[in-house]
Parts: C-alpha cells; sequence; structure tokens
C-alpha cells in the first residue's frame, strides 16, 4: 500500500518538479480502436471476427497538429463508457483496459467480460507494451490519480474496482472493492481523499473513501441520479463533480437526458445538487483542465438508430457547457455525424479533441474564451475509435 502523509514537503516538491519538466517534453492522446463491431447499417450493430483492435497513441506536443506514433495491437472495447484507458500525470505510462473479449459460439461470435489491464511504456522511442495485469472482469472506466501513484478501475460484470498500484514503471493489483452494483465509471478527487463511481444499472453514484491507501466503499453514501449514469468528471478544483446520462440503456432515443451536479465540498458528505438538460444521450463526458468549461458529446440518430425511427436524421452533437460548483449552462452546440465517441482536452485546456465511430477521425477544436472553433484539422484512425483519454489531471 502507498502512503502518502510521511512524506516531507522536499521529498514532496522534487518528483513535482522534476515531473513538470518531463510533462513540457512530450504529451500523449489515445485512442482505442475497436475492430469487433460495426454498424452494418444505421441502428444495426453485428459483431465480426476479432483480430484487428489497435491502441493509437497521438503525440500532441503540439496540440494543434496531432501526429500518430504508435498503432499497438491490443483489444478494446466499444463497449463503454469511453474511458477505458489514460495516461499517468508525468507521460510516462498509459493504463489501457479490455473490456470484452470474443467467443465463437454456435456459429457466431459473441461478447464475454475480459479481465486485462495494458501497461504501455511512452518513454520508449515508439511506445511499447511492457506489462499486462489481471483485474476484475469487464473492467471499463479508468482513473489515474493525480500523484501518479495509483488507478482505479471500474469492473461492470464483477461489480467492483480494482485498485492498482504505480510504482515506476510497476504497476501491480492491490486491491479489488466490492460496491454491489455494476459500476462503468469513476473519478477520483484532487486531494486523493475520495473517489466517485458511476452505478449504470441502478441510476447511483457511489462513494469511495481513499485512507493512507485503503480504498473502502461508503454504501451509505450512495446518491440517486437520473436513468443509466454512464461517465464523471471532478473539477479541477475538487468542489464539484458532473455526471453525464445516457438514458436508455446507453443508447440514444431521440429524447433528451440530463448531466447531474454533485457538490463535494459542502459538508462532510457528496449530495446532489442540480441537474440540466443536455440533450439525447451524453455519453462522452470531460471537464477542462482550466475548470470553466466541459463538453459533452451527444450520441445522436443517424448510426445508432434505424432509418424509420423518428429521430433517426438527427445527428449527434458537441455540447458546450459553462460549469461551476453553482451552475451547469449550455453555451455552444455543434452538429457531427457519424457517432461521436471520445472527446478529451489538451493538457492546458487550449485544445479538444473529439472522435467519430463512422469517420474514423480525430477532429481538433481550438478553445477561445469559452468557445470550441474548428481548426478543420483532422487525424485519420486506423479503425473505428472506442474510447480516447490524454493525461491525468
Amino acid at each position: 500500500m502507498w502512503n502518502f502523509y510521511r512524506l516531507t514537503l522536499s521529498v514532496l516538491l522534487l518528483p513535482f518538479l522534476w515531473a513538470t519538466a518531463v510533462q513540457a517534453d512530450r504529451s500523449f492522446l489515445l485512442n482505442g480502436i475497436d475492430s469487433k463491431v460495426r454498424f452494418s447499417e444505421p441502428g444495426k450493430l453485428e459483431f465480426i471476427e476479432p483480430g484487428e483492435d489497435l491502441v493509437n497513441i497521438l503525440d500532441i506536443t503540439n496540440p494543434s497538429r496531432p501526429v500518430t506514433v504508435a498503432n499497438l495491437k491490443l483489444s478494446n472495447s466499444l463497449f463503454g463508457p469511453p474511458t477505458n484507458l489514460q495516461v499517468t500525470p508525468n507521460e510516462k505510462l498509459a493504463l489501457v483496459t479490455s473490456a470484452m473479449r470474443w467467443e465463437f459460439v454456435d456459429d457466431k461470435w459473441e461478447p464475454t467480460p475480459d479481465n486485462r489491464l495494458f501497461v504501455i511504456d511512452l518513454e520508449s522511442e515508439i511506445p511499447q507494451l511492457i506489462d499486462t495485469i489481471t483485474v476484475g472482469r469487464q473492467p471499463s472506466g479508468i482513473a489515474i490519480s493525480p500523484s501518479g501513484r495509483f488507478a482505479l478501475i471500474a469492473n461492470r460484470a464483477d461489480r467492483s474496482v480494482s485498485v492498482v498500484e504505480i510504482n515506476g514503471k510497476s504497476v501491480k493489483l492491490i486491491q479489488s472493492v466490492d460496491v454491489t452494483d455494476e459500476v462503468a465509471a469513476v473519478a477520483i478527487t484532487p486531494d486523493e481523499s475520495r473517489a466517485l463511481i458511476v452505478k449504470n444499472k441502478t441510476n447511483k453514484i457511489g462513494v469511495l473513501a481513499i485512507n493512507q491507501g485503503v480504498v473502502t466503499y461508503q454504501p451509505d453514501q450512495d446518491m440517486p441520479v437520473g436513468q443509466f449514469p454512464y461517465n464523471i468528471d471532478i473539477s479541477p478544483d475538487g468542489t464539484f463533480a458532473v455526471a453525464a446520462h445516457t438514458g436508455n440503456g446507453g443508447r440514444s432515443d431521440g429524447h433528451a437526458d440530463p448531466l447531474v451536479i454533485i457538490r463535494l465540498d459542502v459538508g462532510d458528505r457528496p449530495h446532489v445538487s442540480g441537474y440540466v438538460t443536455a440533450g439525447d444521450a451524453p455519453e462522452a463526458f470531460a471537464i477542462s483542465p482550466r475548470g470553466d468549461i466541459a463538453v459533452a458529446l451527444l450520441l445522436g440518430g443517424d448510426t445508432m438508430l434505424p432509418k424509420e425511427h423518428w429521430a433517426h436524421k438527427r445527428p449527434g452533437e458537441i455540447a458546450v457547457f459553462k460549469v461551476s460548483k453553482n451552475e451547469v449552462a449550455l453555451l455552444q452546440s455543434i452538429p457531427i455525424k457519424g457517432l461521436p465517441e471520445g472527446v478529451a482536452f489538451s493538457p492546458d485546456g487550449g485544445y479538444v479533441y473529439v472522435s467519430s465511430f463512422a469517420l474514423r477521425q480525430v477532429m481538433v477544436f481550438r478553445v477561445e474564451g469559452q468557445a470550441l472553433i474548428d481548426t478543420g484539422t483532422r487525424v485519420d484512425l486506423p479503425g473505428t475509435p472506442a474510447s480516447m483519454r490524454g493525461r491525468a489531471r
């Protein structure tokens, strides 16, 4: 178990200064590529023979011009949320989960829960896989701590959270926490004293206490929220969190779904303080490192809904929100075709990256004030993207 509390101030400051220098040298953006699923026609998802999944790694040191530096042949999954991978704060490692594997049953391919966590060395001239760790079944959303000393992984099939310790380039499982319900996503507070977990099927946000390296589930602090919460992020100052609901079991249906605001700075426990309408099925969601805006991707109907559905012609949307502990308000909406899948900010919050499943590309937007400006830059991906993340903060 790690221990944050016996370190002196000087010991804490030196690694921070060193890590900051490392971060300035190189920054990365990860895209999980799932080739095992496809939409043969709008609204019809098919499972096909596996073998071509990849983890695409982009160098975003120049945030306006991402450059592919590696495509690693590693399994990834569209079975979300699209937060199954992340870069450590010092940009040395990437952690990537494999939520599902394929089995050939009764003359067809079927998904079944996987249990692997891939460890990728980003310091190599060409990033490479250095370890594979066994964690819980169907490992999905992942959160690396701000210190980079541990990570939490939401295991949907196991109804648990895996705790992995990060020591240099060594990553090992040290704890498994039973949380009683299926859990899809997780986020860690900046002070690393607690984490929030998303219980997608029971419509709750749960709380984990973190104390001297021990993670404990707090069942009496479960918060009831809306239908099918699926993703969550915490503000950089740690005063609030926002969870996104996709509704309809994780698929778009044409009806509006909410974001829920959770206060973390009032009293001795988190609590729901309000809701705001987002639109149809906000799945990908991220708060800016600057803490002033957040971006949600609305799935839309052009890819996920059949042609005869009344909402089929509605494309997805990039929805930009002003965020604070007291207010979440829509500022901007940008149409996007082809099932928007992943969203991430550059480390300084100056750029936003959005991936499209059907278009197989990453779009680059510049942040001006609190608005997104399309730079016109597109990065072609080697397959259909299932997830996207950058550096943990």
